[in-house]
């Protein structure tokens, strides 16, 4: 089924069901309506002669250069081609398909003033998979992602580049190979195309998504770690978490106790201390704080979804256009930024665990390193080194793009959001987190593997998941392919899956 863009009530999990598994799309009627009369009320301006932002003046420091009739629709590829100016390799299908369906969602309020075939475009590279080559770096956040959203813009005109069916094609053999006709760009089509966040609101709808389902593996990881060093499950009482009042907490706390249930710890048939170390105690109000960050993050990342992100925004009821700044990235970065360093946070504590399952002072009575053959062997030794280093990575990732404004446009432009600096940096941060937490999965599935008890249902299932890619580790042996192994297997998130099928949603 189609899913019909309104222009209002799109939800992250819309943005990843069309960007990453190709659902298809459809512009409502009353969307295409609203388009045309806008359109309408922004020719009879042009007609009038009225000066309008990005229509019949020049942009940025040119904003105030009036443009001459013959110049006004001329003036629109130029403004893209000037634009098109990103570096570096293809941003990868799923980030420039979010930024196609979220400029569609924009146009949709007919605010835009652009005309409908250039909407209509859009929503068919959609649904036949014409997908443009985008450029991953270049945009600053405003006036929107520029660089990027003009290389899309570029399809308009049948230049610049696409994918299509696995090959990369000129933008005008793409298109007749879809059979989708070129529009053309016509006065104000163009600047309607580009002048919006789009590109770092679709990355950033993809990462609250991924980094939830991390998440939630992240409870798992904890789950096992705690189990296998016998903790003390009293404070994840929901009683605890409920009288404090976090919601991100309680939720957390829940997921972790959904892990263990049936196992002997939570029942009380392990001895244990009476209070554990900070690692092992304060899991939910860890990972609760990265939670309530990421809902927070969902709240402003959709309201950016459903806006009219754009400059200048014509109102045909009031037969009004009014210039000013609704491009502007930071209303995205900023919570984005939080959630990288929540990421980031929750890894740290990822690794204090794993310090815990090798560290025979901390253990439990485990055997160092969580090896048989100490000293002729090293276990896991290793395997903490490697987290560190991506951990200290991520740190370093952590700093906020969002206070980092270099001006531009000889400081018409002298504040601008850098979003798209946090949105790239925060999958980086994420790409550490797949690796940090697998191996926390496996340190932890190995120092299970000394225990005699009965595990939580959760844990077992986690454990058997983990063992179908990660052999016990009897005597040494090189350890990158298994921690490439679990890496790639938390990003698929297998073990969350099949973790869920036997102790319900962890949500």
């Amino acid at each position: 089924m189609s899913l019909v863009i309104t222009g209002n009530n799109l939800k992250i999990e819309d943005v990843v069901a069309v960007a990453r598994h190709h659902q298809k799309v459809e512009l409502a009627p009353e969307a295409v309506e609203r388009i045309k009369k806008c359109r309408a009320m922004l020719e009879k301006k042009i007609l009038a002669r009225e000066i309008m932002y990005g229509v019949n003046t020049g942009i940025g420091e040119f904003s105030e250069v009036v443009l001459t009739d013959d110049q006004v629709q001329d003036f629109q590829k130029y403004l893209i081609y000037n634009h098109a100016a990103g570096i570096g390799e293809a941003m990868p299908e799923e980030w420039v398909r979010g930024a196609m369906l979220g400029r569609i969602n924009v146009h949709a309020h007919g605010n835009s003033g652009c005309r409908p075939e250039i909407t209509l475009t859009l929503v068919e590279m959609l649904n036949k998979g014409v997908t443009p080559f985008v450029c991953k770096k270049g945009s600053v956040g405003a006036s929107g992602d520029l660089a990027p959203m003009s290389q899309i813009a570029l399809l308009m005109m049948g230049e610049g580049h696409a994918f299509y069916k696995g090959e990369l094609l000129e933008g005008k053999v793409a298109l007749e190979r879809a059979g989708i006709p070129v529009p053309g760009l016509h006065a104000r089509d163009g600047l309607a195309a580009i002048n919006g966040s789009n590109v770092l609101t679709a990355m950033s709808a993809i990462m609250i998504y991924d980094t939830n389902r991390w998440l939630k593996q992240a409870e798992i990881a904890a789950a096992m770690s705690l189990e296998a060093l016998k903790a003390n499950m009293r404070p994840y009482n929901s009683k605890l978490h409920e009288v404090r009042g976090f919601p991100g907490a309680v939720r957390s706390a829940a997921a972790i106790l959904k892990c263990v249930a049936g196992g002997d710890l939570v029942l009380g048939k392990v001895k244990c201390k009476v209070q554990d170390a900070y690692s092992m105690r304060s899991t939910p109000q860890v990972v609760g704080a990265a939670h309530d960050a990421l809902a927070w993050a969902r709240t402003q990342v959709e309201i950016e979804l459903n806006g009219v992100g754009d400059n200048p925004i014509f109102f045909p009821e009031e037969n009004l256009q009014l210039s000013g700044a609704n491009f502007q990235g930071t209303p995205v970065s900023v919570p984005m930024d939080m959630v990288g360093s929540v990421v980031t946070m929750v890894s740290v504590m990822s690794e204090r665990r794993m310090n815990r399952l090798n560290n025979p002072a901390l253990s439990v009575g485990l055997p160092a390193f969580l090896t048989k053959g100490a000293g002729m062997f090293s276990g896991l030794m290793l395997s903490q080194y490697t987290a560190d280093m991506q951990i200290v990575e991520q740190r370093i990732l952590s700093v906020p793009a969002s206070i980092q404004s270099i001006p531009a446009a000889a400081d018409q432009e002298d504040f601008v959001s850098m979003g798209m600096n946090t949105a790239l940096k925060n999958f980086q941060i994420l790409d550490n987190a797949w690796g940090v937490l697998g191996i926390e999965f496996m340190a932890a599935a190995q120092a299970l593997d000394f225990r005699e008890y009965t595990f939580g249902h959760g844990v077992q299932k986690a454990k058997e998941v983990i063992r179908k890619y990660v052999d016990f580790l009897e005597i040494d042996r090189p350890l990158y392919p298994d921690h490439n192994k679990m890496k790639a297997l938390v990003a698929s998130c297998e073990i969350l899956e099949e973790v869920e099928k036997v102790v319900g949603s962890l949500e």
